[in-house]
């Protein structure tokens, strides 16, 4: 992509307006534990302790709105007690260059390494980065530096407080989460009506599984709704892909097809009802109709084979569907799993046991290489950069400087640039709106500090549309805020643009100077997904070579850590694309059919899970080998992937061509499946092979894609010619 481009992209992406669902009681509750603190600091002490307070709300009600599975009440006496440490430490440290440098570039740099551990924790670090700028100028000795820091913990209190004694919709993230899993089934369902090899996206199902993670004070209070789904939307996706799929389930036209295809109709509505039950917290309610059509007739049934197998394990997930969701999530309606001596919930640690996964986390990110470490030299750099600029410029507020770049920065470059034309964007038209109605107003601390107090809630009720339209209000605030403080606005506005654009501008100018460019890496992300596939494909071919709960258990593993290499794959493809970076490695065409092949052999391996045999179940003892040459080959060719070779898969077709056609059903759909899998490796050979000194590339592939065609052709796989 040119930077022409990416400029285009970016001014695009900074000013969308996100269709996302409002929470305006969410807003008011935030909003209330501002003007609670502010509103006696004001009347009762003085406008300096008013605005330490207003932060501290201010900063811990907007690290609530972040996205996190842990009590939104811990998270705001987190950012709370982390506001008022950076207070009094920076405060300490104040008054000479020679110290407070220093600190605030330690201080910036554990922010940026705060990533490691997820957005929600580096957002919040980033907070108190400006926490560090903003405060240190108000106290005048340590005691009140003290005071300050108290205030600001307070306003996190505050804000904990009020989640604890209003709670507005309780687990109402976690059931989302779910929700949008069974949701994503259901649409899953629905498409494979009409294309059977319709792709699915995993992640409704990975945020669910996180989602999922509870601690053990967590696991007693958790509705009885929110235990069993999940595994049973798990269950659903490869069947209804079996069941679509005209290889392996329903063939390609008939009445066979009519069947299947009323039978994913019916699973979709079952499964919408489901989610809306678990999301409202309702009874499900499902049409007489659909319930008609879930029967399976011993007589009548047209769907014969793996496929009628198929549709009768359907049946029975989506009869559990209705069972789980029925209650509507009532106290006592659904059996509860044991507790934490059972071990049957997904642990996430406890708050004492986070420290060692904190530390693990930066340990693996602390390397050159590394986004999140190159995130954090740049926010170290940039703050005191800013900091040290913004001091010598004749301009009060110098901070505001360092601390528009820390919150616009991001490891990435897209969301670095997008955000700061957001903030320019929104801080020009806050700026203009706080102004005009201080003019026409005009100074009174009271009237001043009740109009930031609208501005917060208003901030907080635009947070998820869009960074500039949320930092539209956030600067009305900061302005209110500053002509509480006693500040004429005909000071404060001409700073607060220039010196926003002083830092959206280093901002920028430090991703072009130490980026941390994906567009390199991805041929190194593509061998790890392939890898991580090739490792589940040989799971679940082993499953059926030896039905045991231990393998059953593997291929378990090898699923979510395939999941997790083609997400952090995604990740980086999706960046790379907007990155102004010529391709290394992999060219973008490359890199597209490379994914959509990958997609496809995932797909193939998911096909065989859905007839994977039950423990203690006969074997398919012809897989096991398949397995050993399939997790060799692709093991082989991630490497080549990574050296720029072209992959081999002499091993794979070996194994195929030895094993021989069963006479029975389950050997023969596993070899259907191994089949579908091997082509689907060849599509990605296809892809990534290089011609010596790479020369006639595009010819090759299309002489390669001609002799898949006449292959598949003769073998009778390949597509129907309509018209006969």
């Amino acid at each position: 992509m040119t930077w022409l481009r990416a400029v285009r992209e970016i001014v695009r992406s900074g000013l969308t307006i996100e269709e996302t669902r409002l929470e305006p009681l969410l807003a008011l509750r935030t909003a209330a534990g501002v003007a609670i603190v502010v509103g006696p600091a004001l009347w009762l002490v003085s406008p300096a302790y008013a605005a330490s307070a207003a932060l501290g709300a201010y900063s811990a009600g907007g690290a609530t709105f972040q996205r996190t599975w842990r009590p939104r009440k811990v998270i705001a006496l987190g950012a709370g007690a982390g506001l008022a440490l950076s207070t009094f430490v920076g405060y300490l440290a104040a008054g000479r260059l020679v110290t407070f440098l220093p600190l605030l570039a330690v201080w910036a740099f554990a922010a940026g390494m705060a990533w490691a551990v997820g957005s929600t924790a580096g957002i919040v670090a980033a907070t108190t980065v400006g926490s560090m700028l903003v405060t240190v100028t108000l106290p005048t000795s340590v005691g009140r530096a003290l005071e300050h820091a108290g205030v600001i913990a307070l306003g996190g209190v505050a804000q904990a407080v009020l989640i604890l004694l209003f709670p507005i919709r309780r687990w109402g993230a976690h059931r989302d989460a779910l929700a949008d899993a069974l949701a994503a089934v259901a649409d899953y369902a629905r498409r494979l009506r009409h294309d059977p090899t319709a792709p699915f996206d995993p992640e409704p199902l990975m945020t669910a599984r996180d989602a999922a993670a509870v601690t053990p004070s967590q696991a007693r209070t958790r509705p009885p709704v929110l235990h069993g789904p999940r595994g049973l939307a798990e269950r659903l996706r490869p069947v209804v892909a079996a069941l679509a799929d005209p290889d392996v389930g329903a063939p390609a036209e008939g009445p066979g097809r009519d069947r299947a295809r009323e039978l994913l109709d019916a699973a979709a509505d079952v499964l919408d009802a489901a989610a809306r039950s678990i999301r409202r917290g309702t009874p499900a309610e499902v049409r007489p109709g659909t319930t008609d059509v879930l029967r399976v007739d011993e007589e009548h049934e047209v769907l014969e084979g793996p496929a009628r197998q198929t549709a009768e394990r359907l049946v029975e997930l989506l009869g559990e569907v209705l069972e789980v969701a029925g209650s509507g999530g009532a106290p006592g309606t659904t059996p509860t799993p044991p507790g934490p001596a059972g071990a049957q919930f997904l642990v996430r640690p406890t708050l004492f046991r986070l420290l060692r996964v904190v530390v693990r986390a930066v340990r693996r990110e602390f390397r050159r290489d590394s986004p999140v470490f190159r995130h954090a030299v740049r926010l170290a750099a940039v703050a005191t950069l800013g900091y040290l600029i913004a001091s010598r410029l004749p301009l009060g507020h110098g901070y505001w400087a360092p601390i528009a770049s820390v919150m616009v920065m991001r490891p990435d470059f897209h969301r670095t640039y997008a955000r700061a034309v957001a903030r320019l964007a929104g801080t020009l038209a806050g700026v203009a709106l706080a102004t005009v109605m201080v003019r026409a107003l005009g100074p009174d601390a009271h009237v001043f500090g009740a109009l930031a107090v609208v501005s917060a809630g208003l901030s907080y009720t635009l947070i998820r549309t869009g960074y500039a339209y949320s930092q539209c209000f956030t600067a009305a605030y900061v302005v209110f805020l500053l002509g509480m403080g006693g500040q004429a606005w005909e000071q404060t506005v001409p700073e607060r643009v220039v010196l926003t654009l002083l830092g959206g501008a280093l901002a920028m100018l430090a991703y072009v100077v130490f980026p941390a460019w994906e567009t390199p890496k991805l041929a190194g992300r593509l061998a790890d997904w392939l890898a991580a596939n090739g490792r589940y494909a040989a799971a679940v071919l082993r499953d059926y070579a030896e039905p045991t709960r231990e393998h059953h258990a593997d291929m378990r593993r090898a699923l979510l850590a395939s999941r997790e290499a083609r997400a952090s794959w995604q990740e980086a493809y999706d960046r790379a694309r907007r990155e102004p970076v010529r391709p290394r490695g992999l060219t973008s065409r490359e890199a597209q059919e490379a994914q959509e092949a990958l997609k496809g052999f995932g797909r193939a391996a998911m096909l065989m899970e859905s007839h994977v045999p039950q423990a203690d179940n006969r074997s398919v003892p012809e897989a096991e080998r398949f397995a050993e040459a399939l997790e060799a080959d692709t093991a082989q060719a991630a490497v080549d992937v990574r050296e720029h070779r072209n992959p081999d898969w002499g091993r794979v077709e070996e194994a195929l061509h030895a094993w021989e056609d069963a006479a029975d059903n389950r050997s023969l759909v596993v070899r259907r499946e191994a089949e579908l899998q091997k082509r689907a490796l060849e599509n990605l050979a296809t892809a990534v092979s290089r011609t010596p000194l790479e020369r006639d590339v595009g010819s090759a592939r299309e002489e390669q894609r001609v002799r898949a065609a006449v292959a598949a052709d003769d073998d009778g796989s390949g597509p129907a010619h309509r018209g006969g």
